[in-house]
């Protein structure tokens, strides 16, 4: 590895670990200062820090390999997910925003889950926490995963080395900085993907000729690389578009939302993160398109397609260059990281060593708590990521159908339905979650294919998880009047702040 490239990643390291420490010294030493930054964020920094913890090493790895495996069928997983992430902005961000802050403060997810339903047992704090941290483990450990990829395909270094580099960078300045540490590093990374998002395919198509001798070379190796539908079914553009369905259930997105500034900047913030997101995602789908003639014309043997960008770096890029783009995929997956490890925190801190081992625990002790908790997890996901044939962007469809099945439909009805019960909102969790694991890993088969190869498992979730809410609901005791004059009292709020 040349020395110019090292030197490249070594800035990198320094800024984030040096913006961890400005954020230490910059933020209140309390639980909502740690774990919401005091919702204090701006809308640019709500935004990209959005878009950079959403999209992961998924972003320049999976998306890219996806790409170049299947041709433009894979683009209607961007779609699925422009429409949602953009549906997110416009239904849940506003809500959101006012009502935990009227529901009591409530400072992470299931935490407005109990406050919100006035949950007296406790008992949809417990199953909504053990959802976060089982998911988030799992899905943590897809973005060290990717480190490991990169560190032994760039560096020469052995994959578990890689793993942790990645995640001993990435706790260090969250475990010192917080929830301010985490968004301004999203910040920073969100900018660095941008530029070489539009970088590489940029240079890549040019050195290739323009985009119709790319794509007259993909045509040549298969004429389906080149049709949005290709071998795909309707049920396979239906499981692709579907994605967009978690953004409604991701607690690492949706917590910015909770964050930020107030609800008028909640439009600016959409208009930034949508623009951010339009780009970059097209740039990765341009990098695995343009990655396949590429690889067909220099006849090189390219042994896992979700290296494709770092190929690019290395190959057609200046070293010092090459460093920047390397840093790039580090940026997707820190800035993912770094949420999921600050949420699965927040979640073992408040709500469960607060709310059942010491509940007078004092600010200082639940901001130790939650960086202690903030290293367990990321040791949990680094001993699950010792599986070098992990695929980065499976392990992220799992959690995020996951999330999406069980927290998506209880976000939106709980912000939008008066009439929804405790019991409706604990039903929904449970099917959510148990019908995305069934679909994953029951034995049934269908014609010899699994649940999961047939229909993502996010639409049954989701399908299911509504109707469970609904269903129980209706047959269940109404709220309390102090539940419904919660809910008047944000919606009163929510028009004056508009």
């Amino acid at each position: 590895m040349e020395t110019a490239t090292i030197f490249a990643l070594g800035l990198y390291f320094a800024a984030m670990i040096g913006i961890g420490l400005y954020a230490y010294r910059n933020t209140d030493e309390s639980v909502s200062g740690y774990m919401l930054g005091g919702r204090k964020l701006g809308p640019g920094v709500t935004a990209l820090s959005a878009g950079a913890s959403d999209m992961s090493g998924w972003m320049l790895m999976g998306l890219p390999g996806a790409m170049y495996l299947t041709g433009l069928s894979s683009a209607w997983i961007a779609v699925g997910l422009l429409i949602g992430a953009y549906i997110n902005y416009i239904v849940v961000a506003p809500r959101l925003r006012v009502y935990t802050e009227v529901a009591h403060d409530a400072i992470t997810i299931p935490d407005y889950f109990e406050k919100r339903f006035e949950d007296k047992t406790r008992l949809l704090r417990v199953v909504s926490s053990l959802v976060i941290v089982i998911f988030f483990t799992l899905y943590t450990s897809s973005g060290v995963v990717g480190g490991g990829k990169l560190f032994e395909s760039s560096f020469g270094l052995s994959y578990e080395l890689g793993l942790y580099i990645t995640a001993g960078v990435v706790v260090i300045y969250t475990l010192i900085g917080g929830f301010m540490a985490v968004s301004m590093t999203d910040f920073v990374q969100g900018c660095i993907m941008f530029i070489s998002l539009v970088l590489v395919p940029v240079v890549a198509l040019d050195h290739l000729g323009g985009f119709s001798e790319v794509k007259q070379v993909a045509e040549s190796i298969d004429p389906q690389l080149i049709n949005w539908v290709g071998a795909s079914s309707a049920i396979a553009i239906v499981s692709a578009l579907s994605w967009g369905l978690g953004y409604f259930g991701q607690p690492h997105i949706i917590v910015r939302f909770m964050a930020i500034r107030s609800v008028k900047d909640i439009k600016t913030a959409r208009r930034i993160g949508m623009s951010w997101m339009l780009v970059t995602i097209v740039g990765a789908l341009m990098t695995g398109f343009v990655g396949i003639a590429y690889v067909a014309q220099t006849k090189m043997t390219l042994s896992d397609p979700e290296t494709i960008f770092i190929v690019f770096s290395q190959f057609l890029f200046h070293p010092f260059i090459a460093g920047f783009l390397l840093a790039a995929i580090l940026a997707a997956i820190m800035s993912t990281i770094s949420s999921q490890l600050l949420v699965t925190s927040s979640s073992l801190t408040e709500d469960f060593y607060k709310a059942f081992i010491k509940r007078d625990a004092s600010q200082r002790e639940l901001v130790l708590i939650g960086r202690l908790s903030v290293l367990a997890v990321a040791l949990v996901a680094i001993a699950l990521a010792y599986d070098r044939d992990s695929s980065v962007l499976q392990l992220v469809s799992n959690a995020w159908a996951g999330f999406g099945a069980a927290f998506g439909p209880l976000i939106i009805l709980s912000l939008y339905w008066k009439r929804m019960t405790f019991a409706g909102a604990l039903s929904g969790i449970v099917v959510g979650a148990l019908t995305v694991l069934i679909w994953i890993y029951s034995p049934i088969t269908i014609n010899g294919a699994s649940l999961s190869s047939i229909i993502y498992e996010i639409v049954p979730g989701f399908i299911l998880s509504t109707l469970a809410i609904i269903v129980v609901s209706k047959f269940s005791r109404g709220p309390a009047p102090s539940v419904q004059a919660l809910f008047s009292k944000m919606e009163q709020q929510l028009t004056e702040q508009r």
